[in-house]
């Protein structure tokens, strides 16, 4: 009995957290034109990107630079540009939340914060990395040619929820910080650039000295945007399992930071009045 009602409750927490993320969904859903429009420099970023690595291929000589070709190239950076553009601001959000007091308001609402964070964050995001895939996917195809084989989709899209949760995770605990600092912004600067830099999002990491690629593939920031980038052009099992493996151990520790960081900033709130 004990344990059909444990089942029972677990799953009214479930569809609490779906009910969540399909509102959200939806009011993302609701202007797609708008959404549309602010998609729209992804079109940009990907001819500069275009022109940027056809100059470097043709000086180079060579069609294929340690094992990509432009077409890969231009896919790959496709991926980084959608995983980045599309991921939500979730460090303003919530730092602006602990700032302006409204933090204490939704603590009393009957659910999880950080967890509603996760379902209101799939729920925008979704759409909007939707958009910018077709936006810039079509431009690319007409550049660069076809999409990869899809038979790399299946373990790119596995990669890509890792990462975002990885962002999710660090972008939480950037966004927490704001207990302790008064503005976060800086903090979540250096982050983007760690990301832009030793994630391989404006270059792959393929092209780094392979001193720095050791470095950058040993952080976690490798796994937040090389890994599932690298597997959608080129489908490797090997490469899968060891991304995947270094998602799952990243997760535990800065999911486990996030929940200290959230545990002791509440007693933090709670200490000072709310």
């Amino acid at each position: 009995m004990q344990q059909f009602t444990r089942r029972k409750r677990g799953g009214a927490r479930t569809k609490k957290y779906l009910a969540i993320f399909k509102i959200n969904l939806l009011n993302s859903l609701a202007y797609p034109a708008e959404v549309a429009t602010r998609s729209g420099m992804i079109l940009i970023f990907m001819a500069v990107f275009f022109q940027l690595w056809q100059v470097t291929f043709s000086a180079s000589g060579s069609q294929v630079l340690n094992g990509l070709t432009l077409h890969d190239t231009m896919w790959y950076l496709l991926l980084a540009e959608t995983l980045e553009l599309g991921r939500p601001r979730l460090a303003r959000l919530i730092s602006q939340q602990v700032k302006d007091g409204s933090i204490a308001y939704l603590l009393n609402k009957p659910y999880d914060f950080l967890l509603y964070q996760l379902a209101s964050g799939l729920g925008e995001s979704l759409p909007r990395m939707g958009i910018l895939f077709i936006l810039g996917g079509t431009l690319v195809w007409s550049m660069a040619g076809a999409p990869p084989a899809l038979q790399n989709w299946p373990l790119a899209m596995i990669a890509l929820v890792g990462a975002w949760l990885l962002h999710f995770c660090v972008n939480g605990l950037i966004g927490l910080a704001a207990f302790v600092a008064e503005e976060v912004a800086p903090f979540e600067w250096i982050y983007q650039k760690l990301v832009f830099i030793l994630g391989g999002m404006l270059i792959p990491l393929d092209f780094y000295p392979s001193w720095l690629q050791t470095v950058a593939k040993s952080l976690p920031f490798a796994y937040m945007m090389y890994g599932p980038a690298r597997l959608f052009v080129r489908s490797d099992m090997q490469l899968f399992v060891q991304i995947l493996a270094g998602q799952v151990l990243w997760l535990a520790i800065i999911g486990g930071l996030l929940g200290l960081a959230f545990a002791r900033g509440m007693r933090r709130l709670a200490i000072n009045g709310g």
